[in-house]
């Protein structure tokens, strides 16, 4: 069994609307618990990257990320788009 995380951050992302990805939802243990089980009931990939996840709880919830996350959140957008057959430029 696959052990939790202790940590989950979520973001969002409207390219036509944002500058840049918005920090929408923060928390470890059991809210961690609830980020994915509501990303899990709404088909929203995961991404794991413990390293990421602990610069982006840093953020406060509403905040765009800074810019020096940009590269590190845009490979995570990539992959999640990829999983959907998108791309970034749709």
């Amino acid at each position: 069994m696959e052990k939790p995380p202790t940590f989950a951050v979520a973001l969002k992302y409207e390219k036509d609307k944002q500058d840049a990805p918005v920090v929408t939802a923060k928390g470890a243990r059991l809210i961690a618990d609830q980020i994915l089980k509501v990303a899990g009931e709404h088909d929203i990939p995961l991404y794991h990257d413990a390293e990421l996840v602990n610069l982006l709880s840093q953020v406060p919830i509403g905040d765009e990320i800074p810019q020096e996350l940009y590269l590190a959140v845009a490979e995570v957008l990539a992959f999640t788009y990829a999983l959907n057959g998108k791309s970034l430029t749709e």
